[in-house]
């Protein structure tokens, strides 16, 4: 299979082309978030913890490099979804990288419909779990 790494908000834009030569996307979430965000993990140590902080700010509820943001990266991951599978109905998806080992993530992957996750081998068991508990909930 042919296929491509979606980590820039272009490419989520443009699934549709993309998806005329692609077989499947990986999202690659962690630079996805960098290039959406517009903020290098490697510097964001120094002042994420403020942006998080509810007696600060409170712009995030969480570390976006821990935990997938979903009004933003995942809104460019539903776009992408939606335009690549428009194109091409088989299309596969998955998620690429450290967020695939982070439940809240998984959980909202699944519900968007992808299909894999690659991530580390001491995240796979995390992973599993969590789509194991994302089918148990779904089916209630």
């Amino acid at each position: 299979m042919v296929g491509t790494m979606i980590e820039v908000p272009r490419a989520a834009l443009l699934a549709d082309k993309i998806a005329e030569r692609a077989e499947f996307f990986s999202f690659g979430t962690n630079d996805l978030t960098q290039m959406t965000m517009a903020m290098s993990r490697d510097d964001a140590g120094k002042f994420l913890p403020d942006y998080i902080d509810e007696k600060k700010s409170a712009i995030f509820t969480h570390d976006p490099f821990q935990s997938l943001d979903k009004e933003g990266v995942g809104e460019l991951m539903k776009i992408a979804i939606e335009k690549g599978r428009k194109t091409r109905p088989d299309l596969k998806l998955g998620i690429c990288g450290e967020h695939g080992g982070d439940s809240e993530t998984i959980k909202f992957c699944a519900s968007i419909g992808l299909n894999y996750v690659s991530c580390s081998p001491f995240r796979v068991p995390i992973a599993r779990l969590s789509l194991a508990q994302y089918e148990i909930e779904k089916n209630k």
